[in-house]
């Protein structure tokens, strides 16, 4: 009896130590299957969170615009006041006081001079703006090819060692270097689909600053054009 209880303890024993637990998926172990190609896919993923948070700074600053500033500048213009109209612009760190001080610099010379004074100035302000966006739009396009690149050459190399291994193909290798090789394809997909919206959200953010500018260009002219009261 007590060597049929002693037996049946060690069987409960041995089966216990044959159940296995289940297998987790560790993502930065499964990263790091991915070879050189998960490297490039970092270096990316960090260029395009960099553009991201500079520009979207960049892009704040330029957002914010006080509701006072052309109406000062209407009256030291209008007061003949030109020198603390452009004391005014200089102490304004914003695209619009640049675009109406290169304005105001060319006061005296006929109009369409002064127009195309303001209009060249606010587009080396949207340029200056746009600076990375195009870096950024080339990581959304250009990391899933990346990724669908590593994920081709991993599977060429799985079907090279299923071709060598002959008869003692285990489906357990086979599988492992398939889904190692699509490794790559997630990373790239993940890095490219962060990348595209944030370029769209960046060129949305430039719109409106454009807008901006050929408001206040416009509301600047018409205030040379406008007859002193």
């Amino acid at each position: 009896m007590i060597q049929s209880i002693s037996s049946n303890a060690e069987m409960l024993e041995n089966s216990a130590e044959m159940v296995q637990e289940p297998a987790t998926l560790n993502v930065i172990d499964l990263a790091m299957q991915g070879g050189w190609i998960m490297i490039v896919l970092l270096l990316l993923s960090v260029y395009a969170v960099y553009v991201f948070v500079e520009r979207t700074m960049a892009l704040s600053q330029a957002l914010r615009e006080d509701k006072t500033f052309m109406s000062k500048i209407k009256d030291y213009i209008h007061s003949g006041n030109i020198d603390s109209a452009r004391s005014l612009c200089q102490m304004t760190d914003t695209p619009v006081a640049r675009m109406v001080e290169k304005g105001i610099s060319r006061i005296g010379r006929p109009l369409n001079d002064v127009n195309t004074a303001v209009e060249n100035a606010g587009n080396l302000e949207v340029s200056r703006l746009e600076k990375g966006l195009a870096g950024l739009a080339s990581v959304s396009g250009g990391a899933p090819m990346i990724g669908f690149f590593g994920t081709v050459t991993g599977m060429i190399q799985a079907f090279f060692e299923m071709a060598n291994a002959g008869n003692n193909i285990e489906v357990s290798t086979l599988a492992g270097g398939i889904y190692t090789a699509l490794v790559t394809t997630v990373g790239g997909l993940a890095v490219g689909i962060i990348a595209y919206f944030a370029y769209n959200n960046l060129v949305a953010r430039v719109e409106k600053v454009i807008f901006i500018l050929e408001a206040r260009t416009m509301e600047f002219m018409d205030m040379l054009y406008e007859p002193e009261k």
